[in-house]
């Protein structure tokens, strides 16, 4: 039997919260924790609760739900339910699973649902959202890597290679599937086949990070991202 996931409602409209509970109730492996009505309660709620799964709506007073997703130190999947599609593009620069645009059936709910569930159930990757590391299963080993050991993760096929100040390994995962599992305040996707931890960059010139000696290279859709999440 599948174990629960546990589940997070945050939406400002009463109506909606009670779409999305009722929508849940289909799912019997999702436990909703609470149904919020602001993202200052959702964070309450996620700083006692071990959360995976996040419902969050965006248009919301006092902090919105791309703010309060920043401010989650490990980010749980997130499947954002708006009515504004302008937000799209910076929703999924925050890693988001799916995003719904209201008003949205069940069906697209299920489907949204069930990338959330496959993420969260993967045999290979488990994430400990309360600690600072990672296990990542290759070659027959189960290794537990600390994120800031981690230098950088490359897209290599069906595989991503992660190097990092111990070993360079090369599990089987893609590279979206991979930085789906990485924390957003540590690192950046630099370029389409890159992903950099932002505490081991030593300097950046032009559209190149270096780490130590290795130069990887900033895509151009990528670069104003990049230094803004640098503070620059």
């Amino acid at each position: 039997m599948m174990r629960k996931i546990n589940c997070l409602i945050v939406d400002d409209e009463p109506i909606a919260r009670q779409i999305i509970q009722t929508y849940c109730s289909h799912f019997p492996d999702l436990h909703v924790v609470a149904s919020c009505g602001n993202a200052l309660e959702a964070k309450a709620i996620a700083q006692q609760e071990d959360i995976e799964l996040i419902f969050l709506d965006i248009n919301m007073p006092v902090l919105n739900g791309l703010a309060f997703l920043r401010t989650l130190k490990y980010q749980p999947q997130v499947i954002f339910t708006t009515a504004y599609k302008e937000y799209a593009v910076e929703a999924f620069d925050l890693n988001a699973t799916d995003y719904l645009l209201k008003p949205f059936s069940l069906e697209r709910f299920i489907v949204a649902v069930d990338k959330a569930m496959e993420k969260l159930t993967s045999p290979d990757f488990t994430v400990s959202k309360k600690e600072n590391f990672i296990f990542i299963k290759a070659d027959g080993k189960i290794y537990k890597i600390l994120y800031e050991d981690i230098y950088y993760a490359e897209a290599s096929g069906n595989y991503t290679k992660i190097v990092t100040k111990q070993r360079t390994i090369l599990p089987t995962i893609t590279f979206s599937g991979f930085e789906e599992l990485l924390p957003t305040h540590l690192f950046i996707r630099v370029h389409r086949s890159f992903i950099i931890n932002k505490g081991s960059i030593t300097h950046i010139e032009g559209n190149r990070a270096f780490i130590n000696s290795t130069e990887i290279p900033i895509g151009s859709n990528y670069k104003e991202h990049f230094l803004k999440q640098l503070g620059l």
